[in-house]
């Protein structure tokens, strides 16, 4: 069994705000593996489903962000669940906008929900970073991650959620690198070489076809040369 939580604040009103990316992370598993229905159990929403032989249970804590560790911690003992088979989904604002990054263990860097986590559960629990991006300076912060997403962020955001469901499987195979490689493609992938047009004029076995010059264009071309080549020998 493993729990992948996300962390957010219940509550329509905090739905679309930069907090709750990690309950936005889980529900895009859900629907993309068919996980459920959701239930109420833990102090928190859940979901069970599997990934191949692996069980899987999401976790969205009902008990808000800076509590957010009672509702794991109880998960976890009941379960019988270590941290090591804990993936938590959260805000990073350490990361720019759209980028991901996985992690084992570490501080918890001011967050108050891995706070709460440290306090209940250790230290030693996954972490999914879900970048949101700086707003430039530490009184910003709150109100910023407090309040919902901009419209233009959706070119990123909803390309990210889409690929953390569905790549989380990698997760629970151990695959932290293979699903930080197949999220990062699916939001950026690679460029196609752009084909080289021929150089105009050459002849034989070039590379591709010489460029022409459109027949409208060529007539007053020819005109002017014409009248240039008279006077110049005059």
């Amino acid at each position: 069994m493993q729990l992948f939580v996300g962390l957010g604040n219940p509550g329509g009103k905090y739905a679309g705000h930069r907090h709750n990316i990690g309950f936005r992370a889980v529900d895009a598993i859900a629907g993309a593996h068919g996980f459920g229905p959701w239930r109420r159990k833990f102090q928190a929403e859940v979901a069970e489903g599997r990934f191949g032989g692996d069980k899987v249970l999401l976790v969205k804590p009902q008990t808000f962000m800076n509590l957010s560790g009672q509702s794991v911690g109880e998960a976890m003992r009941y379960l019988k669940v270590s941290p090591e088979d804990i993936w938590v989904f959260h805000d990073e604002l350490d990361l720019v906008p759209g980028k991901l990054r996985v992690k084992q263990g570490g501080g918890h860097a001011g967050h108050n929900g891995l706070r709460s986590l440290h306090q209940h559960v250790g230290a030693e629990y996954n972490r999914v970073r879900l970048g949101i991006g700086h707003p430039g300076h530490k009184d910003l912060v709150s109100p910023y991650v407090l309040h919902d997403f901009a419209r233009a962020d959706r070119d990123w955001l909803d390309p990210l959620l889409a690929a953390v469901g569905r790549e989380a499987s990698r997760l629970a195979a151990g695959d932290a690198p293979g699903f930080m490689n197949a999220v990062a493609l699916a939001i950026r992938p690679p460029e196609r070489p752009v084909p080289r047009p021929a150089a105009a004029g050459r002849k034989g076995g070039g590379a591709g076809k010489a460029v022409e010059i459109p027949a409208e264009n060529s007539e007053p071309e020819s005109v002017l040369a014409k009248l240039l080549a008279r006077f110049s020998r005059k």
